[in-house]
């Protein structure tokens, strides 16, 4: 992994960049002195969805700017951020702290083309995004965020709500960035399966540029104080109501007794009028 570095930092030695490192790395790679050297430190995921690959499902890079201080730094303090997406289009998807642009690239003229100027995660969802099958883990704040959701029109949030999962964090944000809705992967019994500095932080900024909003499940992600380069983290992200209500669930210490779904208006049985 030290030598994809060397050769990233070989190809990027244009003077801007002091350092860089990735998901695999435990310390951070400084560039040698006898190459240009800048202020900002690169940190990256070179694949993110790489289980995608052999079914031909969108994957793609994620990456982050900071000053180049240090690399454990809050999400807040980034300078820029971006992802890259591989599918029926390759897309640069990318905020450098006024909005979100997206480019989709001209395999005719080699170039990126503005596309998508001044992206918003709309406000109003009836989409999420979760790992059903691990739904054993989950805390009682989720589990009543999904059951409501499952319930349909006959439950408390009144509307049906459709799940999707594509285990790919890049195809999920570019999903919610085009049609919101929100994604999580949360806390659980178990340690946390995204990495803070070179995903979670970078799409958390891209996602509150424009509009949405990134959190722990319990508060917001890109305040959270990094302790190491390799740190994973439970994250929710992506329109702000439905965020801002799994938030509500974690400080609720007595979750609403829900009714079963299967008796809702779309369920197996009908109760008695």
């Amino acid at each position: 992994m030290a030598l994809a570095c060397k050769a990233i930092a070989r190809k990027v030695a244009c003077g801007r960049l002091a350092g860089l490192t990735h998901e695999a790395l435990a310390a951070q790679y400084r560039l040698p002195a006898r190459q240009p050297n800048g202020k900002y430190l690169l940190l990256f995921e070179p694949l993110d969805g790489a289980a995608n690959l052999d079914v031909n499902v969108a994957v793609g890079s994620i990456f982050s700017v900071l000053r180049a201080d240090d690399a454990l730094q809050a999400g807040t303090e980034q300078v820029a951020a971006g992802y890259a997406i591989y599918g029926p289009a390759t897309m640069l998807v990318l905020t450098v702290g006024n909005g979100v642009n997206g480019f989709t690239l001209d395999a005719g003229l080699g170039e990126f083309m503005l596309t998508h100027p001044g992206m918003q995660v709309p406000d109003e969802t009836q989409e999420f995004a979760i790992d059903a099958s691990n739904s054993r883990f989950w805390e009682g704040a989720v589990k009543r965020y999904v059951d409501e959701c499952l319930a349909g029109q006959g439950g408390i949030r009144g509307r049906d709500f459709t799940m999707r999962w594509i285990a790919s964090l890049v195809a999920e944000a570019h999903r919610i960035l085009l049609r919101g809705g929100v994604f999580l992967c949360p806390r659980d019994s178990r340690p946390g399966r995204v990495r803070l500095l070179q995903a979670a932080n970078p799409i958390g900024m891209l996602i509150e540029q424009a509009g949405g909003r990134a959190s722990t499940g319990r508060g917001p992600l890109l305040a959270v104080p990094p302790a190491s380069l390799q740190q994973c983290i439970g994250f929710v992200f992506g329109s702000a109501r439905e965020v801002e209500r799994i938030e509500r669930y974690h400080g609720d210490p007595k979750p609403v007794e829900l009714h079963n779904p299967l008796f809702n208006e779309h369920g197996l049985f009908r109760m008695p009028a």
